[in-house]
C-alpha cells in the first residue's frame, strides 16, 4: 500500500496546510496512542513530545497533547530537545512512544511530525501504514475515554540535563577535550543548548553561533546546510576544526582547521576504520545509502571492511543494522548513527566520537580526513511530471545501460525518484568529472524528452 500523509521521515509539509494542520495532528495523536497502548499492560500508558524552535511547533504540540490524552494516555512534554534526545528519554524513560515535531533541516514555515517506538527506534512502513488507517477511515470516532480515563499531561524539566549527562557518557573516560578550539553551529534549533554545554563541561574551547533561536531563524543561513558560515569562523578565530547540526540535530557536518568541509562519508569512513583497527566494528561493516560515494567503498576495503548499503533515509539504515547486527551507518548528508551508543542519528553523538579520535590521535582533522578520497559525482535533478517505471522506456533503460557499461566497474549511475519532490534524480560517479558531467547530461536529456514536465 502507499502511504499517502507519511513520507520518508514522516509527516512533513508547510505548517498549518494540509497535512500539517492541528486537526491532523489531533487527528495523529489519537491513532497512535491507540496503536502504542497495550491493553495487556493494567497501568498508564506515556508518550514523550520534543520538538525543534519553530514558531509552529506550539500549536503543533497542543494538538498532540489534545489527541493523545483524548485516548487515555498521558504525555511527558520535554519542550526544544534534538530527535535523538526524544529517542533516547523515550527508551530512557520506558514510555511507550515518543513523538518529534520537526522539520529537520526545512526552513521554519515548514514543521513535521515522526514517531519513536518505545525502545527509541523509527516506525516500520506496516505501523505507520495502520496509523494512516486509522485516521483515514475514521476509525476511531467511536473511541472516547471518560472520566479518569482520560489522559494528563506532564513537563519534564530535566530533559536537557538527562541528555547531556549521557552524550558525554559516550565519550570515553580517559579523555577530555582540552586545547580544542570549536566553532559550533547549531543552526538557531533544537541542539542550541545542549551542544554548547556537552562540549564545554568536556573541557572544549567553543565559539558558539547560531544560538539565539526567534522561532523563525531555524536553519536560516545557518547549520549544516550552511557550513560555509562555520568555515568563516574557524578561519577567523584559527580554530580547531568548526561542527555544524541540522535543525533537529540529527545531522552533523565537519570543516577543519582549514575550513574544508568533511561530510558523512568521510565521516563513517574515518570511524569505521578506527574502529575496525580497535577491533569494535560489528562484521567489519559500514551501512550507507545508495548516495553515498564510492570512495567510502574503497577506504573500508583497504582495511579489510565493506559497505553494505540502503535505500535513502537513515530509517532504511538503521533497519539493516538491526537485521543484520551492525553497529555504524549514515547518509552522506550527515545522518549518522553508532548503535552501540544510540538507536538513531545523532550529531552531537557523532561529532563526539570524532572528537575523540583526534584527541586520542594528536592529528589535525584535515589529516585524519585523508582515510577517504571522493570519486568525482555529479547529480542532476530532473523536474517530471509523473513516476514512471524507468525500465518500461526503452530510450531512457537504453541510455543508462550504456553508461554502466562505459562506467564498468570504476563508476556507477543512481537514477531513482526523489520522495518528496516530483524530481527524479540522476547521480553518476566516474574517474574523470568532464566525462561524468557529460553522461549525467545525456542521461538527464533523455528523461526529460519522455517524462518531464
Amino acid at each position: 500500500m502507499e502511504k499517502k500523509l507519511f513520507g520518508t521521515d514522516g509527516v512533513r509539509g508547510v505548517a498549518n496546510i494540509e497535512p500539517m494542520t492541528t486537526e491532523v495532528a489531533m487527528q495523529l495523536g489519537r491513532a497512535a496512542a491507540f496503536v502504542f497502548k497495550d491493553e495487556t499492560k493494567n497501568r498508564r500508558h506515556r508518550i514523550v513530545i520534543g520538538k525543534d524552535t519553530r514558531l509552529s511547533g506550539y500549536m503543533i504540540e497542543n494538538a498532540l497533547v489534545a489527541g493523545i490524552c483524548s485516548m487515555g494516555v498521558d504525555v511527558l512534554i520535554v519542550g526544544p530537545l534534538p530527535t535523538p534526545g526524544i529517542a533516547f528519554l523515550t527508551s530512557s524513560m520506558r514510555a511507550d512512544a515518543g513523538v518529534v515535531i520537526s522539520a529537520s533541516h526545512n526552513p521554519y514555515q515548514d514543521n513535521g511530525i515522526k514517531f519513536f517506538s518505545g525502545s527509541g527506534y523509527k516506525l516500520p512502513d506496516d505501523l505507520e501504514l495502520k496509523i494512516e488507517d486509522l485516521i483515514i477511515n475514521n476509525r476511531l470516532d467511536e473511541l472516547r475515554p471518560i472520566a479518569d480515563d482520560v489522559g494528563k499531561a506532564y513537563r519534564i524539566s530535566d530533559a536537557i540535563g538527562r541528555y547531556v549527562v549521557f552524550l558525554k557518557n559516550t565519550f570515553p573516560k580517559d579523555l577530555d577535550l582540552q586545547g580544542l578550539r570549536i566553532v559550533l553551529d547549531c543552526a538557531h534549533g533544537a541542539g542550541y543548548k545542549v551542544a554548547p554545554a556537552v562540549l564545554t563541561e568536556l573541557g572544549a574551547e567553543v565559539i558558539p553561533i547560531g544560538v539565539d533561536p526567534n522561532g523563525m531563524n531555524i536553519n536560516d543561513g545557518c547549520g549544516s546546510m550552511h557550513p560555509e558560515v562555520m568555515a568563516e569562523k574557524v578561519r577567523e578565530y584559527r580554530a580547531d576544526l568548526g561542527i555544524a547540526l541540522d535543525g533537529d540535530a540529527d545531522r552533523v557536518i565537519f570543516v577543519d582547521e582549514k575550513g574544508v568541509e568533511v561530510d558523512g562519508d568521510h565521516i563513517m569512513a574515518l570511524c569505521g576504520t578506527e574502529l575496525i583497527k580497535a577491533g569494535q566494528l560489528k562484521k567489519n561493516t559500514v551501512v550507507a545509502t545508495v548516495m553515498s560515494n564510492m570512495g567510502l567503498d574503497i577506504a573500508m576495503q583497504k582495511v579489510g571492511g565493506k559497505v553494505v548499503r540502503t535505500a535513502v533515509g537513515d530509517r532504511y539504515v538503521v533497519e539493516e543494522m538491526l537485521k543484520e547486527g551492525y553497529s555504524l551507518g549514515g547518509e552522506q548528508s550527515g545522518h549518522m548513527i553508532f548503535h552501540d551508543h544510540n538507536s538513531t542519528g545523532d550529531g552531537i553523538l557523532s561529532a563526539l566520537q570524532v572528537l575523540a579520535i583526534i584527541q586520542r590521535s594528536g592529528e589535525k582533522l584535515s589529516q585524519l580526513a585523508q582515510v577517504m578520497t571522493s570519486l568525482p559525482q555529479v547529480l542532476v535533478n530532473v523536474r517530471v511530471r509523473k513516476r514512471a517505471d524507468l525500465h518500461g522506456i526503452a530510450p531512457v533503460k537504453e541510455v543508462i545501460d550504456q553508461v554502466e557499461t562505459e562506467l564498468g566497474d570504476k563508476g556507477r549511475v543512481l537514477v531513482r525518484y526523489s520522495g518528496t519532490e516530483p524530481l527524479l534524480r540522476v547521480m553518476i560517479e566516474g574517474e574523470n568529472q568532464d566525462r561524468i558531467d557529460i553522461l549525467a547530461d545525456q542521461v538527464a536529456g533523455v528523461v526529460r524528452e519522455h517524462l518531464g514536465a
